[in-house]
């Protein structure tokens, strides 16, 4: 039975065998990185990466669920650097934003 399953996996259309399957292997190197970035201070995040990191994950997820066949391999990934990509958003727009109005607040 785990033969029948694996020997699916490498002949499926976007199995081991083809670029459908390295390139978002290969792509998880970014997610990677950007959670290796968690621990960075906010000031150093960078605004245009981290945009075209969420939205080239959101629109790839989108599009991994479109195409035929479906490539879930490619739509975990970017699911994965959607999430990272606003995370760091989240962090860096927090920092800018609404640590000053607390340090206003903190300083009347």
């Amino acid at each position: 039975m785990a033969t029948s399953k694996l020997q699916a996996l490498w002949n499926h259309p976007a199995g081991p065998k083809t670029i459908h399957f390295w390139a978002p292997t290969f792509k998880w190197g970014i997610s990677i990185a950007n959670i290796a970035d968690f621990s960075k201070p906010p000031e150093r995040i960078s605004y245009p990466q981290q945009i075209v990191v969420s939205s080239t994950g959101l629109i790839w997820s989108r599009y991994s669920t479109v195409i035929t066949p479906k490539n879930w391999n490619l739509f975990s990934v970017s699911v994965a650097m959607a999430g990272t990509g606003i995370y760091q958003l989240t962090r860096k727009i927090q920092h800018d934003y609404f640590s000053e109005e607390q340090a206003v607040v903190a300083k009347e």
